[in-house]
């Protein structure tokens, strides 16, 4: 006889979290302010060192902390652009010869065309000195550095849930920035579909002859998108009139125009100094509310309902700090030159690293190490068991 003992259910034991976070996902407006004032400390700076090293600091926290998603295989395509930039500005500058001195180190000429007198003080092609294309380098190096910033904040942000915390007013432009931003990583990861389909039927043309076999399956997997997320959005009640009146959008378009133009003289009063007191901070807060004011009342004729809202907890406050603590620092201007953050080629020479601005970018950069850990990839696997 035998005798069968019941089986002891198996526990599942918690996970060891002691002294560890665990994985989730940042809140997206957190990265964006954190990038948005990194970019705004850009802005202040030409020194190449100051620069080079926000493109470094770009780099450690992407890599420390992007997820698998398609939007976040982008970033490398953002320093090619960036490098693109670069080369645009470099050779803009060489053709078109201007602000050469004769102190400058000339190193070839280009042949220059004559121009018409309506065109004059634009010179094409002539000498081309060693200052004016590392001025232009350096131009075009600030530029870049900030299309980075923004490439960062799309390849972290979730730009899905970056639109459930927008105001309702702004619904419907939020849906598109969001379909428009997710438009690059769905073409790169079509293009790099097909080429693994050619590869797998042996396919071996190069060059312009497999430009038809890549450019007509990826046109026709965009379309198939396109028509998929139309129906989605048709039948989740997208672009619904909502329960606003005529007077109602009128008030909102009053109040958001008036806002605008209270926000555009506020910032021309704080640039300019002979503007009146008005212009500035009084201008700029009177059409900050005004602009409040239209997309709350614009956000009554969009119901939206949010499951599960991202939490703002310290590791957001962290991340947004991190990168304001940046900007304030290189504008305030205090504890170090301000000539530092815009070296002079003239005389040429190797430009020094301030060490408080440069403090203040590696702090940026500890936003790496304050965000919690991405959500690992784990596919699915299924597993058989055989009993006998």
């Amino acid at each position: 006889m035998s005798r069968t003992t019941p089986a002891t259910p198996r526990t599942t034991a918690a996970p060891d979290t002691r002294g560890r976070r665990l994985p989730r996902q940042l809140h997206p407006v957190a990265w964006w302010i954190w990038a948005l004032a990194l970019a705004t400390a850009v802005s202040r700076t030409n020194n190449p060192l100051l620069l080079f090293l926000v493109l470094a600091v770009l780099g450690f926290v992407v890599t420390a902390r992007r997820t698998e998603a398609p939007w976040a295989r982008g970033f490398r395509y953002y320093l090619w652009l960036a490098l693109t930039v670069v080369a645009i500005r470099v050779v803009f500058r060489a053709v078109f010869a201007t602000g050469t001195t004769p102190s400058d180190h000339f190193l070839f000429a280009l042949p220059r065309i004559p121009t018409p007198d309506w065109y004059a003080g634009i010179q094409i092609g002539g000498p081309v000195s060693l200052e004016a294309l590392l001025s232009a380098a350096t131009d075009g190096l600030r530029l870049a550095c900030m299309l980075c910033c923004i490439g960062a904040a799309n390849t972290l942000a979730n730009p899905k849930r970056a639109l459930r915390v927008l105001p309702g007013a702004l619904y419907e432009l939020g849906v598109a920035v969001t379909v428009s931003l997710s438009v690059a990583p769905q073409l790169v990861q079509s293009v790099q579909r097909v080429h693994r389909a050619r590869r797998l039927r042996a396919g071996r043309s190069k060059g312009l002859r497999a430009l038809r076999g890549i450019v007509v399956p990826v046109l026709e997997d965009a379309l198939e998108r396109s028509l998929r997320l139309a129906a989605a959005m048709d039948s989740r009640g997208y672009g619904r009139a909502g329960s606003a009146t005529a007077r109602s959008r009128r008030v909102t378009g009053v109040l958001m125009l008036s806002g605008m133009c209270g926000l555009c003289a506020g910032a021309y009063g704080l640039l300019d100094a002979t503007a009146p007191a008005l212009l500035g901070f009084p201008a700029l807060g009177a059409g900050a509310l005004l602009c409040v004011a239209g997309l709350r009342l614009g956000g009554r004729r969009v119901t939206r309902t949010a499951y599960r809202p991202d939490p703002w907890r310290a590791a957001e406050w962290a991340v947004a700090g991190c990168g304001v603590v940046s900007a304030v620092v290189l504008f305030a201007g205090t504890g170090f030159d301000a000539a530092d953050l815009n070296p002079s080629i003239y005389p040429l020479g190797w430009p020094a690293l301030p060490p408080v601005p440069a403090a203040a970018i590696l702090l940026a950069g500890a936003a790496g190490l304050a965000a919690p850990p991405p959500r690992a990839h784990r596919p699915s696997t299924t597993t058989t068991r055989n009993s006998g």
